[in-house]
């Protein structure tokens, strides 16, 4: 058999090189001489620019055929007319078609194939040992494992290998797959071969893609890989050839479109598809070409001498092989029930709305029942230790799947739960508020606790299976209790905000009014007492800051009452009032100094102190109004007023109490943070000078109200407004006596007695001076003496201008008159504009003429 390759043995000869070299033989040896032939063919210099391919299938269905045929290797083939075993072994050749035209693009480079020892085959009989661990061998060193297999065997069992694979799987993952950071993946490529084409490609496809998972999810998985899939670690792929004898040229045209696939490929980055050939990188092992050797005997080993690899007793197969085949059996049925259920609970889960599925544990239950006992029934019979082996797996993958439906229905009855009492306790509050009366919080997240914890728990209980341990739901019951109590404390806080909002709103309207009361205060000088030469400041301005800061406590211990008396009714700890009181001082204190602010802006502050000014300067001592005479000491009142005004500066620059003249004690005041305080109850303070002292703003900065900018600017542009009001205190002075005489008025009547005498007498010349009288004031008193001296001016113009154009024609057209004083003859093409209102301007003036344009203005 494959007389012209090199077998195992000493000293093979180059030209068995030329064909290829048996890598292990019928009896288990590896062979050493390996390494020499990949160099002999060039591939160990190739570093990884190789790619290992393998082929297995059962005996005698032409696999060394399809390997000539698609990679010109020459593995001897059967004889037809003898039928017997031809491969023994495990053999391995060079592709012959590397750089040629195998079909519509070319080969990879430095592919190697390995041609496995075919299954199922009478030389071996039951020793079935060698066929699974040379399937395991090619698994585990190449990239891509061909498994050739004829159309009639897809969906049997034996016949398609499934028994192979499922050993190989199993112990592929026990040896190569536990360490997960090193796993590669291995392409798995189906050749079904003679098919007719009655059954399309794709159903062969899905029948041995299902039956490969169902392999998969019935072996035994090391720890930690419970829950992985067959696609975790393998890809697959699939081809049809037709019938060689049949159809051979057909045959062949379909291996060339064949071959054009073992190439570099990629996988698409939408949907994870091939895109060019079967050769992904990650298929590749990483292992150098000139390390190829060594890896490959050293997996042989493990391999050869893992004692986990010995072939069970004939009687193990059949129980093994009856108790996989009822048991799929009986998932069927199971599947009916189970999976609509869990495809509805997919559905709701990908859409983000968790549904709680009516009747789910009477539903898991029947089908956990009907499964068990059918499988029972019909397995019992065969090998007692296969049986119970397969009914523990059974039930594990049954209670799995159930496991995971009932995880989803309690996750969807938890968060459905919180949301329901989350709901249920705001609306009630809500209603309260509506109503108008008050109401216990309390009580309400304990109905409503009480309320939910019943319907979670009924729900747990029906999922219940009896004698199965994970059915038992208390730990989640806990755990759903325990984020009831976590959102009734979330609510409770977001409660005591509300309230705590509802409290500062209501400090922020009494410190508006009290303290603009306190400020408007400064506006009224001395409490209409007048501007005294001695005595003492009024107490509106000399305890303004005393009345503000005691106000200010007393509004905010108020409130605090306020918040205490209704943070009972919440329950709340003793921490948590004591971190609300805390903040409520401190956005008290932020909100008072926002009020000052606003009252001492350039605008308000400026007004009030002209109020101030001018209530000490317009009154007298007893808050009499002053008329102001020439005798009067304008001066004196005027500095006395303006100097006591003065005095509000520096007083409102500096937050002081008038008795220690020191600022108020506000870190006393707020006190230390709480213990109970969290981050976020800082999130939203604003810092303090003096309290938070980190923030490097010392209590003197917080206190200042003013600063000497402001106070200096202040100074100035009040003095500005003061100076007004005494000038215009002046003018009303000097104005009173500016009179005229009274001898003033007896000599105008004596010198004008005639004219007045001529006017009385001449009744038309009284009326027209009466008539002009009376114009000229109603002229003056609606502001038109001015248009009309504009329009007399522009009248006079206007004639001055006639009468001068009437004169130049005059002087023109009389001959006489143009001879007198030598005036040439006029011109024919002289323009005869005449004089008219809208030749002239606005004072009467003849307006400038437009330069005319040239009209040859092409040339």
């Amino acid at each position: 058999m494959n007389g012209h390759f090199a077998p195992v043995g000493n000293g093979p000869s180059a030209q068995q090189y030329e064909h290829g070299i048996q890598v292990i033989d019928g009896d288990k040896e590896f062979n050493k001489s390996l390494n020499e032939y990949l160099q002999e063919t060039h591939v160990a210099e190739a570093g990884f620019n190789y790619h290992l391919i393998s082929v297995f299938g059962s005996q005698s269905t032409g696999k060394s055929t399809l390997l000539n045929h698609l990679f010109g290797t020459e593995f001897s083939v059967m004889s037809e007319s003898e039928r017997r075993q031809t491969t023994k072994g495990i053999w391995m050749s060079k592709n012959k078609k590397e750089g040629a035209n195998g079909g519509a693009t070319k080969m990879a480079e430095n592919i190697l194939v390995m041609d496995v020892e075919g299954t199922d085959g009478r030389e071996r009989g039951e020793d079935q040992d060698f066929e699974r661990k040379s399937a395991l061998f090619a698994l585990a060193t190449s990239e891509v494992l061909i498994v050739n297999i004829w159309e009639h065997q897809v969906g049997l069992y034996q016949g398609a290998n499934m028994g192979l694979l499922k050993t190989v799987f199993e112990v592929n993952l026990q040896i190569f797959l536990k360490d997960r950071q090193s796993t590669t993946r291995s392409l798995l490529f189906f050749v079904i071969r003679d098919h007719i084409g009655t059954t399309p490609l794709s159903n062969l496809r899905n029948t041995l893609h299902q039956d490969l998972t169902k392999i998969w999810s019935s072996i035994s998985k090391p720890q930690g890989l419970e829950d992985s899939k067959i696609d975790d670690y393998f890809d697959f792929a699939f081809a049809a050839l037709p019938h060689k004898i049949l159809q051979p040229d057909k045959f062949l045209a379909e291996v060339d479109k064949l071959g054009s696939r073992f190439t570099a490929g990629h996988r698409s980055t939408k949907d994870q598809e091939f895109v060019g050939g079967v050769f992904l990188p990650e298929y590749h092992r990483r292992i150098p070409a000139d390390g190829l050797s060594v890896y490959a005997e050293g997996v042989w080993d493990q391999i050869a001498n893992n004692k986990d690899l010995d072939l069970p007793t004939q009687q193990e197969l059949l129980a093994q092989f009856r108790c996989d085949e009822i048991s799929r059996e009986v998932l069927v049925a199971f599947d009916t029930v189970i999976t609509p259920l869990e495809e509805r609970q997919a559905e709701a889960a990908r859409l983000g709305k968790p549904t709680v599925l009516p009747d789910l544990g009477a539903a898991g239950s029947g089908a956990r029942e009907k499964c068990v006992k059918a499988f029972e029934i019909q397995a019992s019979r065969y090998h007692k230790g296969v049986y119970t082996t397969k009914r523990t797996e059974l039930e594990s993958k049954v209670d799995s799947r159930l496991k995971a439906l009932y995880q989803g229905q309690l996750s969807a009855a938890h968060k459905a739960g919180v949301t329901a009492f989350s709901d249920a306790v705001t609306n009630a509050v809500k209603a309260g508020q509506k109503a108008g009366g008050g109401y216990e919080f309390a009580e309400i997240v304990d109905k409503q606790k009480k309320k939910t914890l019943e319907i979670f728990k009924k729900e747990a209980k029906s999922l219940a299976i009896p004698g199965v341990a994970w059915s038992n739901f208390k730990p989640q019951y806990h755990l759903f209790e325990k984020e009831l109590d976590e959102v009734s404390s979330k609510l409770r806080k977001e409660e005591m905000r509300r309230l705590a909002i509802r409290v500062e709103r209501w400090v922020k309207s009494r410190l508006g009014e009290a303290i603009g009361l306190e400020f408007n205060k400064l506006g009224t000088g001395r409490g209409g007492n007048g501007a005294p030469e001695t005595g003492d400041k009024p107490p509106s301005e000399k305890d303004l800051w005393d009345r503000i800061w005691n106000v200010f406590i007393g509004i905010v211990r108020e409130a605090q009452e306020r918040f205490a008396d209704r943070a009972k009714s919440f329950e709340a700890s003793e921490d948590e009032v004591d971190v609300g009181l805390w903040r409520l001082r401190r956005k008290s204190w932020v909100a008072l100094r926002e009020k000052i602010d606003e009252e001492v802006m350039e605008g308000n502050i400026l007004m009030k102190l002209r109020e101030n000014f001018e209530d000490k300067f317009r009154y007298d001592d007893d808050g009499v109004p002053r008329i102001w005479r020439p005798t009067d000491d304008i001066e004196g009142v005027y500095t006395r007023s303006r100097e006591s005004t003065l005095t509000l500066i520096p007083l409102l620059s500096r937050f002081r109490l008038a008795e220690t003249y020191a600022p108020p004690d506000l870190p006393g005041f707020i006190g230390a943070q709480p213990a109970g305080a969290e981050p976020e109850d800082e999130e939203d303070l604003a810092p303090i000078g003096g309290v938070d002292e980190e923030e490097g703003k010392s209590l003197e900065e917080e206190m200042t109200v003013l600063s000497e900018s402001k106070r200096q600017d202040l100074v100035v542009k009040f003095k500005k407004t003061a100076d007004g009001v005494y000038v215009e205190a002046k003018r009303s002075a000097i104005g009173g006596i500016t009179q005229v005489p009274l001898y003033f008025y007896a000599v105008l009547l004596v010198l004008g007695w005639n004219e007045i005498v001529m006017v009385l007498r001449n009744p038309m010349l009284f009326l027209l001076i009466l008539i002009i009288g009376g114009g000229t004031y109603v002229a003056y008193t609606l502001n038109l003496l001015g248009p009309m001296m504009q329009m007399a001016n522009a009248a006079s113009n206007q004639a001055v201008e006639i009468g001068k154009e009437k004169l130049r024609d005059f002087l023109e057209n009389n001959e006489t008159a143009r001879n007198a004083i030598a005036m040439p003859a006029r011109q024919k093409s002289r323009d005869s504009d005449g004089i008219s209102m809208d030749t002239l301007d606005s004072r009467g003036k003849k307006k400038g003429r437009p330069v005319q344009e040239d009209d040859d203005d092409d040339i």
